[in-house]
């Protein structure tokens, strides 16, 4: 027996003290790979979601060029759309002014929608939301619609 073995107040020795910190230190290192393991997972599951995604790119041209009402009301309509089954994603926005020759800036408002796949885009747009919207919304205020669609 070791003549020198230094017992703590809570009568525990240096070589439990040890132990209780490497177990400590395992179980942390244990918690923080399986943490980073399902992180990771997630983004595999985010990439795998969006193959064979449909995207479908809307370009506005107001009647009104510049109306910044009429711009916000098709932002804020299209944005409304999310929750038709089938939409993964929804981004709005108005033109970026550019002076780059190869940038066409002379749209007022651009839309973009994910679909799951082409089904799923087709749905909705025979869906009575976007009806409603186009109807309601998109063919008062806008003169010219252009319409870009790919799959991933």
């Amino acid at each position: 027996m070791n003549a020198f073995r230094f017992t703590s107040p809570d009568n525990t020795t240096d070589d439990q003290n040890i132990l209780m910190r490497f177990t400590f230190l395992k179980t942390t290192c244990f918690i923080v790979f399986i943490t980073l393991i399902l992180a990771g997972c997630s983004g595999i599951e985010k990439k795998a979601e969006r193959t064979g995604c449909v995207t479908h790119i809307v370009l506005c041209w107001l009647k009104e060029p510049g109306n910044a009402a009429h711009r916000q009301k098709i932002i804020e309509t299209s944005r409304s759309l999310r929750k038709i089954q089938g939409v993964i994603d929804v981004r709005a926005g108005e033109a970026v002014a550019s002076d780059r020759p190869i940038v066409d800036d002379s749209f007022d408002v651009g839309m973009t929608f994910i679909f799951a796949g082409t089904d799923a885009m087709n749905a909705y747009l025979e869906h009575p939301l976007h009806k409603e919207a186009l109807q309601k919304v998109l063919q008062p205020l806008v003169r010219k619609i252009v319409v870009y669609d790919y799959k991933e």
